[in-house]
Formats: C-alpha cells, structure tokens, sequence
C-alpha cells in the first residue's frame, strides 16, 4: 500500500486516549511529511511516549491515525515493519545473543538470502558506530552501548541502498539520547538527521531543548495531552512558553553562527 511522496507520511486526526480514569491524549491532531525530522517536546506527564505506544498499536486509542495514507489498522504488521522503525526508551532484551544477532532482529520481517542480509547488518552496525561490538553479548553492555546497539537494530528494519528507489519510511525515537553521553547523542541525532532527507519523515521525543533545537525542522509541544506549541525552534522556544511548561526562569539566546535559539 504505498503513499504519495507528497502526502502526509503520519496523519493523526482528533487522538484520544484514557488510561485508569485520566485522560492522557486529549483529540490531539498532528501530520508529518517525508524531508522532515520532528521534535516532540513536554515535561513529563505531557503524553509524549503515550502518543508513539498508539502510533506503534501497543496502546488502544480514540480518533484516527494514518500510516502511508492509510488506515493505521489495515496494515499487515509484516509489510507496515518494513517502512516503520520505532526505537523505544529502553529494552528488555536480556537472553545472550551477540550484537550483531540483535541487529539481525531487524530484518525478520524481510525475505532475502542470509548473505545479503549479513551486509545490510554490518552496514547498520558501521553507520550507528557500533561495529566492533559485533561479538560482544548484548547483556554485558553498558546502558548507552544497548541504546546503540538497539538503533542499528532499528537502522537494519528500515534498510534501503543508497543506489536503490527510496521509498517512504518513517522512524519514531522514544527518547534516544537519555542513555547517551554528548559524542552519541550528537552522532544519532546526526544519522537522523540524514534519514530524514532520504523519504523519511522522523518524530524524536527529546528532553533537551538545545537538541531539539539544532537538529530539528519543526518542535510540536505537548501540556497534558494537548498541543501546545507547533512551529520551528525560533517559533516554539520562547521564555514564555518554556517557563510555562517547564516551571524554569530560562533565557534563549541565538548561536552567534547559526542562528538557532539556545535555552540557559
């Protein structure tokens, strides 16, 4: 069921879920185009992670999602896995595979010879800067060293040769960097960056104001379910809007290169 390159890779249209009594997502509408890396932002409690649980089906909602241009329900969970990756905030993967076992998780859902998919893995495992932890078991890693090892795994599932048609994808990050020191969580946000601009819409739940502001296109904010603020950083991450949210007395200065706005 392929989409139009020119229509919205994600549709979500008057989005509402309640869990044990409290409304968490109240008719929340949003839509991203392929080219474009989304920041979704909020303090805890806004319903961040709640939204992509009901873009990736783990979680019953009211209202309508769109995948590709169709129905997020009418996809064959097979087909839908070759375009959409998701990377959740951590995992609960703790038998003894190798890494680079982890990594091949990613393309089950793809009939193709062993060889072929044995470069598509070492491809993934270069790109996310984790290759020489090949050998290495999964469960001696360090936080960090999953979170990595988990995004190639992610990089594998979406896979497309840079010589080959690009075909639509979306990637959904739960919070990608919390595991991360500053050298990988600029290295991720970089590979993200560059997805997006191969027909890929990305949406990444941040924390950190400063990433969301240099890497992002556009930051959609989230107060308790409901959307708050949708714009590009200069638009969004006003002192007024941040010392609402998050309850904090912040300054926002412009990179004197960039241009772009910093929270202190």
């Amino acid at each position: 069921m392929p989409g139009s390159s020119s229509s919205p890779l994600l549709g979500c249209q008057d989005v509402s879920l309640s869990r044990g009594g409290r409304l968490i997502l109240d008719r929340l509408s949003l839509s991203l185009l392929a080219g474009t890396l989304t920041a979704l932002l909020g303090p805890n409690g806004a319903g961040k992670s709640s939204l992509l649980k009901c873009l990736t089906g783990e979680l019953d909602y009211d209202g309508e999602i769109n995948l590709f241009g169709h129905p997020r329900q009418g996809w064959a969970s097979t087909d839908l896995a070759h375009r959409l990756g998701v990377l959740p905030q951590s995992s609960s993967l703790n038998f003894p595979f190798l890494c680079e076992e982890v990594v091949a998780m990613g393309r089950l859902p793809h009939s193709e010879p062993g060889s072929r998919r044995d470069e598509i893995v070492k491809a993934a495992m270069t790109h996310a800067g984790v290759e020489h932890l090949a050998g290495r078991l999964y469960p001696g890693l360090s936080g960090g060293e999953r979170q990595r090892v988990q995004f190639a795994r992610v990089l594998a599932q979406i896979w497309q040769a840079p010589d080959e048609p690009q075909g639509p994808r979306l990637l959904l990050l739960d919070e990608p960097t919390s595991a991360l020191d500053l050298k990988y969580q600029h290295q991720l946000l970089t590979m993200a960056r560059a997805l997006a601009g191969r027909n890929t819409a990305v949406l990444v739940v941040l924390h950190d104001l400063n990433l969301a502001a240099r890497y992002a296109d556009r930051l959609v904010m989230l107060e308790q379910g409901r959307l708050m603020a949708d714009g590009s950083p200069a638009e969004v991450l006003t002192p007024e809007l941040i010392a609402r949210l998050y309850d904090y007395p912040a300054q926002v200065l412009h990179h004197p290169d960039t241009g772009l706005p910093m929270v202190v």
